[in-house]
């Protein structure tokens, strides 16, 4: 063995050097504080061919500039979302909060399966789901539950403790003796679909309850489709309420499932089905839970503070859910993954836990805590418990009222401004979140008039078709003409979550997620439009 090559490896990449370190971290910060001051970025050309053809690994040690110039090229063409004119989707910057949190993780590389791999860090874990429980379902007795790689198997879990109750197991036996089923609504996440699938319950089993205006699950549908499964012979296993839909901000009625699901079990004397609500987006409404509308600290003007007052309202209704998704990287404005499962009760986890026995691996594993007795990973990395915490208490209650307040009002003052112009429509005026969906047509169409025939039922689908194709050329033509410096990026939605009459409703979007954002971005894409006409 080459005694001084193996000892330089260990110097260079095991042995902390803070002047090295800090200096080509420093390189780094500065590349995203001058990306800060430019427009957003176009998409730079991605050539995965040649990618897939140079898999290079150096031959030769070399050293921690070596490691950086491997991947600078791609970290300068990534988008980190910082500039105030992104408005596209659900995404948003990190803050810098989050960001030590994660260095502070990355430095110790903990694995939230048991205390022997974590340490302290399940503690801190333990902390964070707590202070996110005390929040949704709002100071609840038992909370309990574990940070995990996406929503997606966030949802996951919440529907595979719904099969568990309904079809006690089927974690060891499988799905058999019936046939289960799982409920969302139309303007439901897609990722309800992998999950299904991925459970084994099959997609075809997973039935989605249409939407009323305000994007939220009709409740005469669900009940109805819960009598009708019932009746042949169905066992439901979950219903999925969405609170906070990615494209309209559409929030269904927790609580009156809540309702509806009870007096379904009871009359029929079957285990209530899991209600598990995808709060993804959505949660975010809970830092208001507590806002005193009366003393108005905080110095919200009459529309705001009725926004807020409907926010706490919609919030109050996640206390009746028995488990809840939520992402911080999405308006937690956090680092990926920062998704977390929660459950009301901690002891609805039994359903998904095994033995020590059957994890030999872990056999120090104590099942009053340690989460590899019941998660799906054995190795999760610490990244959510460590920006959630430092993001909580770096900015306090009081920073994120003010966060998610400025986001709400400024959706709705371009709700407002668009629905002021008679060839616009907005298609979620009434819900409470960050996101328009609208239509834009040209000039002499009565978009509301159009929208009523649509909801009316008067509207013929090739001459609905007419007017989606004149939304969709004037969302490209203002694409094709925008000034990437002023104008701000939208993007485009072929179904905004409501199927009028059998119509899918498309609409341009606009998602009020960076900080940054103004009402001067608000006022050149008002501007934008009316250029376009």
């Amino acid at each position: 063995m080459d005694q001084k090559l193996y000892e330089q490896i260990v110097k260079n990449f095991f042995t902390c050097d803070p002047a090295a370190i800090t200096e080509i971290f420093r390189e780094f910060i500065m590349a995203v504080q001058a990306e800060g001051t430019l427009p957003p970025s176009a998409h730079m050309a991605q050539n995965y061919e040649t990618a897939q053809a140079n898999p290079e690994i150096h031959v030769l040690p070399g050293n921690l500039k070596d490691a950086r110039d491997a991947v600078f090229p791609y970290f300068w063409g990534t988008d980190s979302w910082s500039s105030k004119l992104h408005l596209e989707n659900v995404k948003g910057p990190a803050n810098y909060a989050s960001l030590v949190g994660a260095l502070a993780c990355l430095l110790k590389n903990p694995n939230l399966c048991t205390d022997t791999y974590s340490q302290r860090s399940n503690e801190l874990e333990i902390k964070a789901v707590t202070a996110l429980a005390n929040l949704l379902f709002y100071h609840t007795d038992d909370p309990w539950g574990v940070f995990t790689m996406g929503g997606t198997i966030s949802n996951l879990y919440g529907a595979k403790i719904g099969i568990e109750k309904v079809a006690p197991g089927a974690m060891r036996n499988g799905l058999s003796g019936g046939q289960v089923a799982g409920i969302v609504s139309e303007a439901a996440h897609y990722s309800n679909q992998s999950v299904a699938g991925w459970l084994g319950l099959g997609t075809k089993n997973l039935h989605a309850i249409p939407t009323d205006e305000g994007l939220s699950m009709r409740l005469d549908l669900l009940a109805a489709k819960l009598e009708e499964l019932h009746g042949q012979g169905v066992k439901v296993a979950f219903v999925t309420a969405t609170f906070g839909t990615t494209d309209g901000s559409g929030i269904d009625d927790v609580a009156a499932i809540r309702g509806i699901l009870s007096d379904f079990a009871n009359r029929h004397g079957v285990a209530a089905p899991q209600l598990h609500v995808d709060a993804a987006v959505g949660w975010v409404l809970s830092f208001l839970t507590e806002y005193r509308t009366d003393a108005n600290e905080l110095g919200f003007t009459e529309r705001l503070l009725e926004l807020v007052k409907q926010a706490q309202e919609k919030a109050s209704g996640l206390r009746a859910a028995d488990s809840i998704t939520i992402d911080f990287h999405k308006m937690g404005w956090g680092h990926y993954p920062g998704s977390a499962f929660l459950v009301n009760r901690r002891q609805d986890l039994r359903y998904l836990s095994r033995s020590v026995e059957e994890t030999p691996y872990f056999c120090e594993a104590d099942g009053r805590r340690d989460p590899a007795l019941f998660t799906l990973e054995c190795s999760r990395p610490a990244l959510g418990p460590y920006t959630v915490m430092a993001s909580l208490n770096g900015m306090g209650l009081t920073g994120w009222q003010l966060l998610v307040a400025r986001a709400l009002g400024l959706a709705d003052e371009l709700k407002q401004r668009l629905e002021a112009l008679e060839y616009c429509k907005v298609l979620n005026l009434d819900a409470v979140g960050p996101s328009v969906v609208w239509w834009v047509l040209p000039k002499g169409r009565d978009a509301k008039e159009i929208y009523r025939r649509v909801l009316a039922g008067e509207m013929a689908p090739e001459k609905f078709e007419g007017y989606a194709a004149e939304i969709r050329r004037l969302f490209e033509k203002r694409e094709k003409g925008m000034d990437p410096a002023v104008d701000a990026r939208l993007s485009y939605t072929t179904n905004v979550g409501h199927k009028a009459n059998g119509l899918a409703l498309p609409g341009w979007k606009a998602v009020f997620f960076n900080p940054m954002t103004d009402e001067k971005v608000i006022e050149r894409l008002m501007f934008s439009i009316e250029e376009l006409l």
